[in-house]
């Protein structure tokens, strides 16, 4: 007998502020995973979508202008079954305890630094965005031959 590995049906991300790694991944995910997988974002600490993932990510044509930073607490965990976790060093939010995890590290690239100019900024963002974009097409992959 040949046992076959579910498919993924639902994606949530998760970091600290739900405004830079995860608005990205879940953008991302939505292109890689298209209409297969549900694809939601969210964070202990939400604030805003940043304009810089919102910049980078258009330059791959990735909109993330309909997205919202939400609080993890409102994510239904019947809606989900895994969660992705791109914490780096800071606590990334645990919950939905009793679904599947990864932890993906990606540095924060959103700074407060008033030194770190424009191009910085957008290659910190763009450097992000294409770790993240690199493991998820890894996922899809494994998936896909699952």
């Amino acid at each position: 007998m040949t046992f076959r590995r579910p498919k993924m049906r639902s994606i949530v991300f998760l970091c600290v502020r739900n405004s830079a790694r995860s608005q990205m991944a879940e953008g991302l995910g939505r292109a890689i995973f298209g209409g297969d997988v549900r694809i939601q974002s969210a964070g202990s600490e939400p604030s805003h979508v940043n304009p810089w993932a919102v910049e980078v990510c258009r330059e791959i044509g990735i909109d993330l202008t309909g997205q919202t930073s939400k609080f993890v607490g409102t994510i239904d965990p019947d809606s989900v079954d895994t969660v992705i976790r791109l914490c780096d060093e800071e606590v990334c939010p645990v919950s939905l305890s009793d679904k599947q995890h990864y932890y993906v590290p990606i540095e924060d690239p959103a700074s407060d630094d008033p030194s770190l100019g424009r191009e910085q900024m957008l290659a910190r963002f763009r450097r992000a965005r294409d770790e993240i974009k690199e493991q998820l097409a890894s996922l899809a992959a494994i998936l896909d031959r699952a």
